[in-house]
């Protein structure tokens, strides 16, 4: 009968969305796959019943934690539309990504992020975020390149080259962590893959 009042009460507003950033600091080096109500519980001082009530299981926080460090997707679309038809805007946001990538904490966050997407593929139950990240990306980008004068099936490929490039590039970093050598070849890559872009928009015309 307790427990059956305690769950009926109304969650504090904003709780789960606080709770969610404390356990993303404690697992900026952890692993996600060892994570469990118990060990969050007792990093964050609260009981493991405050972490059942806000998620229920375990698979539900696993689900909430991928889809808070992918909860940049809706901000990247935002930017990438505003950009729509811009080529000089689609590499700017690449970009303004691979910025956001070299700040040590977001490096943990898509080092979660990659861990999530290899969980996911194994367990439905953890969501598919990562791969909704994934397909945001070449989406827009697919649209940008069309917008600005490619067709279709050439601007979906030249995405797809861009998006896989990107991830490549930050699976290295993360593994390597060569900030300066990933960061050169990411900029080599947006000139001549911009080069390879504007020659093909050129033969259109």
């Amino acid at each position: 009968m307790r427990y059956g009042n305690v769950m009926s009460r109304r969650a504090e507003p904003g709780r789960k969305a606080e709770l969610l950033e404390q356990i993303l600091d404690y697992l900026v080096d952890k692993p996600l796959s060892r994570l469990t109500f118990r060990t969050v519980a007792a990093a964050l001082g609260v009981s493991t019943f405050t972490l059942v009530y806000q998620f229920g299981n375990r698979a539900g926080l696993v689900a909430a934690i991928v889809k808070q460090v992918t909860s940049r997707q809706e901000e990247i679309e935002k930017r990438l539309i505003v950009g729509a038809g811009s080529l000089h805007n689609y590499y700017e946001n690449l970009e303004t990504s691979w910025n956001w990538t070299l700040d040590p904490r977001n490096r943990q966050l898509q080092r979660l992020e990659f861990e999530a997407a290899m969980l996911g593929v194994l367990d439905p139950e953890v969501g598919a975020f990562s791969k909704a990240l994934y397909e945001t990306w070449l989406r827009v980008g697919t649209e940008s390149l069309v917008a600005f004068g490619l067709d279709t099936k050439e601007a979906a490929t030249q995405a797809r080259i861009a998006v896989d490039t990107f991830y490549g590039l930050q699976y290295d970093l993360l593994v390597n962590g060569r900030e300066e050598e990933t960061t050169n070849s990411f900029r080599t890559f947006v000139k001549e893959h911009r080069e390879r872009v504007e020659g093909l928009v050129g033969d259109l015309v």
